[in-house]
């Protein structure tokens, strides 16, 4: 690492104004030097924060985000706008129980508008904010500029958005920043798109040239009018690259090249003398400046720790856990070698799914849709119509996104889709934006849809492999952790299969009772074990189904206990818990003494898993300390 001079005295974007070009030049090595070093220390998004060192620097040379509005999208490639915004000091918390989050955040910094941790929305919020300053007379001079990605860039809400900007984007600004890449390489028709604009260098250069040319071109009567305007046409459509846009009353700026200060510059401030809309094209590098990065970017989108020395890595801190992700994948590919009407699909997480044997292994049969997660649900309902047994691989929070399709193309037509849901529960350092806790509510509502959460590695394939026979949309959620296999009580016998609606019983005891929904049934197992040392035996019972709900053993289980648990690492509103009290209301069953665990209703911050579950009073030590607390033991009595 070279000494940092510059990046130190940084403490407001303002400070860059005193800076030489060579100076920013500098700074931007000093950046990479501190993101460089944070992964040595810990995991963080890496390559995307690299590509858009000098776009950061750029951007708030120009502007004055103190007064203009700035959206970054995806908001993992916030670390570079951090550091120049007055929290280098405590960039080395980020991602941290209590430290910076590794997205924006408008309680650390009024330069953080939106905590952006989902794709895609970034020029809907700018056009909204541009509008709104219009409405109120407010800042007549002020932009509003929205930064996204070419892997988010075919998001249907971008669209959305791009047709409306005409109307309301008088000082918009979107820079698409275009580095090839999603996590993984983009796919699909705007990526072949981008692509040509990327090799029509001479465009920019041109583009005022070509205008004054087109406008001499004489009109005269039909039907040679008509032949030269088709000509034209013509020769505009050859040379004007951005046509798509400019179609849409959005004028189409470049390609120019992301890590060239001095070129931003100019261009951001030629274009700060005019009116919006306008999108920028920006050509950057993911992982720029750090060799190992540029030649795998994949890896390095968040690479685990690593030792670095100058521009190469010496050694990765690889974990040889398996992971629920694993198990889920591993399920998924002998799914697909098993059933010849399988197919797998995933919104742009390949590699976050751990499904790169299956794309290589079966590639007629696994679609990566980009970040388009809304029509990759729709997608999966035709292949169902059709008589396929789609798989759709995508992580609880993004999944979301699809909401409406979910009911309408798949529920109301009660289609056979499986959609596996990585991620449910907390999703660790990225915080809130990515924490799957609302997904029992949102599916458990919708006619035919069967709800499962395993409770172990056991669970998860068994349950892919009922889900494809079952003849109604089912779901399967599963949290970021570590796989792990549980043993019955050799008093109850060997563990049981998937059947529609059984939970399974794991521990008898005559005390109370611990009823669980997916990955915490580990914790609760342990909390049993604590209490029966201190005499208190609880029956503990891996519910499986949230729906639909073993109504026999669960409603039975509250006639003869004095206290009973639900445990969920999920939302309380809508979740297992109201479920499990839905029905002992709809059956008449006094559940006066069911207490509900879970997540509470508010937004958890980020942190690892396990800090946060015991924050919550949702790992063994919380979950045995309510249990002696209801049952009215002593703490002091615990060992």
């Amino acid at each position: 690492m070279t000494e940092l001079q510059l990046l130190p005295n940084i403490h407001s974007p303002r400070d860059l104004d005193a800076l030489s070009l060579p100076q920013l030049e500098k700074l931007a090595g000093e950046m990479r030097d501190v993101l460089c070093n944070l992964v040595s220390a810990r995991s963080a998004h890496f390559a995307s924060n690299l590509g858009v060192v000098e776009l950061c620097i750029a951007l708030h040379q120009t502007f004055d985000f103190a007064h203009d509005r700035l959206i970054w999208d995806t908001g993992h490639q916030i670390y570079p706008h951090k550091l120049i915004t007055g929290r280098y000091k405590e960039f080395s918390t980020i991602r941290t129980k209590g430290g910076l989050m590794g997205y924006p955040n408008p309680v650390e910094s009024d330069y953080d508008l939106f905590v952006t941790g989902h794709a895609g929305s970034s020029v809907a919020t700018a056009v909204g904010l541009a509008s709104g300053d219009d409405l109120l007379r407010k800042h007549e001079n002020r932009w509003s500029v929205a930064v996204i990605g070419d892997g988010a860039f075919p998001s249907g809400v971008v669209y959305e958005a791009l047709n409306n900007a005409k109307r309301q984007g008088e000082r918009l600004l979107v820079i698409l920043n275009d580095n090839r890449m999603s996590i993984c390489p983009r796919v699909g028709g705007m990526a072949d798109y981008l692509d040509r604009l990327r090799m029509n260098r001479v465009y920019t250069g041109f583009k005022e040239e070509v205008a004054n040319l087109l406008s001499r071109v004489p009109l005269l009567g039909d039907p040679t009018e008509r032949f030269l305007v088709q000509m034209k046409e013509a020769v505009k459509a050859g040379l004007h690259g951005g046509m798509l846009f400019e179609e849409l009353g959005i004028r189409y700026v470049g390609p120019i090249d992301g890590h060239n200060i001095g070129l931003l510059r100019k261009y951001l401030r030629m274009l700060q003398k005019g009116t919006g809309p306008v999108l920028l094209h920006v050509m950057t590098e993911k992982g720029h400046g750090f060799a190992p990065a540029e030649e795998d970017p994949v890896l390095f989108h968040a690479p685990p720790q690593f030792e670095r020395a100058v521009d190469r890595v010496v050694s990765m801190k690889k974990s040889s856990s398996r992971t629920y992700t694993h198990v889920a994948a591993e399920a998924i590919h002998a799914a697909l070698g098993a059933n010849p009407r399988a197919t797998v699909m995933t919104a742009a997480m390949c590699q976050g799914n751990k499904l790169e044997r299956v794309r290589d292994d079966y590639p007629e049969r696994f679609f990566d849709t980009g970040i388009c997660e809304a029509h990759t649900v729709a997608f999966a309902a035709g292949q169902a119509k059709v008589g396929l047994r789609p798989i759709v691989d995508i992580y609880s929070t993004f999944l979301q996104r699809s909401f409406d399709h979910i009911f309408q193309e798949v529920s109301l037509q009660n289609l056979p889709v499986t959609f596996m849901l990585d991620r449910g529960g907390l999703a660790g350092p990225d915080g809130p934006t990515h924490h799957g806790v609302f997904d029992l509510g949102y599916l458990r509502m919708f006619p035919h849809m069967v709800v499962m959460a395993p409770g172990d590695a056991h669970d998860l394939p068994l349950m892919l492999n009922f889900a494809l026979e079952h003849d109604s949309p089912c779901a399967i959620r599963y949290p970021k952790a570590n796989a792990v296999t549980i043993a019955a009580d050799p008093s109850i016998g060997s563990r049981s299969g998937i059947k529609l609606g059984h939970s399974e019983v794991l521990r008898e005891g005559e005390d109370g009772a611990l009823i669980v929904a997916g990955g915490l049934l580990t914790e609760a197992l342990a909390a049993a074990d604590k209490l029966a040392a201190e005499g208190l035996h609880f029956t503990v019972i891996n519910a499986r189904f949230i729906k639909p709900l073993d109504t026999e053993v669960i409603l039975d289980c509250i006639r003869r206990m004095q206290l009973v648990l639900t445990i969920e690492e999920a939302a309380l509103q809508t979740g297992f818990g109201s479920a499990v009290l839905e029905a002992a209301a709809d059956a008449g069953v006094n559940a006066s003494h069911v207490v509900r665990l879970g997540i509470p209703d508010r937004y958890i911050e980020h942190g690892e898993r396990e800090e946060l579950l015991a924050d919550l009073g949702l790992d063994a030590t919380g979950i045995a300390a309510k249990c002696r607390q209801l049952a009215r033991v002593p703490a002091s009595a615990s060992h």
